[in-house]
């Protein structure tokens, strides 16, 4: 039975690569980022890329958001802008328009109502000198010999949203040797190894 207010958050990194998000459906309300509309159909799908919010209509995927700015080419479809920012700062990153997909779905979980937002394929940093993505060298996507993204952006955006929302409780889940971004520290933001998302 599928609680609204347990919310499962899907990035695409490829530490998720081991779960079953099919077994996990009815569990929680889903979000997820960009082509995982190829793979499984979530409730709620951020593309802040105008590129992946065409291929998710190809998909037929019914609750897309992208940025504010892309709105106008999409009137009359089923695409909305994401969440405006809670806050307001003069630093590079706290631009909406630097905010990427997966940000913006942590805070679309918050502003949803979730009281539980469970994260996974939020990978950060790359093992290897390549990008870390389950979609690398596909359509729409950087090669699969391009460099890894630098994270500090992502880290810092998740950090503002966990800030913000103190009574939601975050919960991380990676492999066992991933180290969560010291400016994730607080009370309400919690790691887990991948393998503890069950369907238990």
């Amino acid at each position: 039975m599928m609680s609204k207010k347990q919310t499962l958050i899907i990035g695409n990194g490829q530490s998720r690569s081991p779960v079953n998000l099919k077994l996990l459906k009815n569990k929680f309300t889903t979000i997820g980022c960009n082509a995982i509309c190829r793979d499984f159909d979530v409730d709620h799908l951020v593309c802040v890329d105008r590129r992946m919010v065409k291929e998710a209509l190809e998909h037929k995927v019914q609750k897309i958001y992208t940025r504010q700015d892309w709105i106008k080419y999409f009137k009359g479809l089923d695409v909305q802008s994401v969440p405006e920012l809670p806050y307001k700062d003069s630093n590079r990153w706290d631009n909406p328009f630097h905010w990427g997909s997966g940000p913006y779905a942590v805070l679309l979980g918050a502003e949803l109502g979730a009281e539980t937002c469970h994260l996974i394929g939020f990978d950060l940093q790359s093992t290897t000198t390549t990008v870390n993505n389950i979609y690398k060298g596909t359509q729409n996507y950087v090669d699969v010999t391009h460099r890894p993204v630098d994270p500090k952006y992502w880290i810092k955006q998740n950090a503002k949203v966990y800030e913000l929302f103190p009574n939601i409780q975050f919960i991380v889940y990676n492999d066992k040797d991933w180290i969560m971004p010291a400016e994730w520290q607080f009370d309400n933001v919690i790691e887990k190894e991948i393998k503890d998302l069950t369907v238990s």
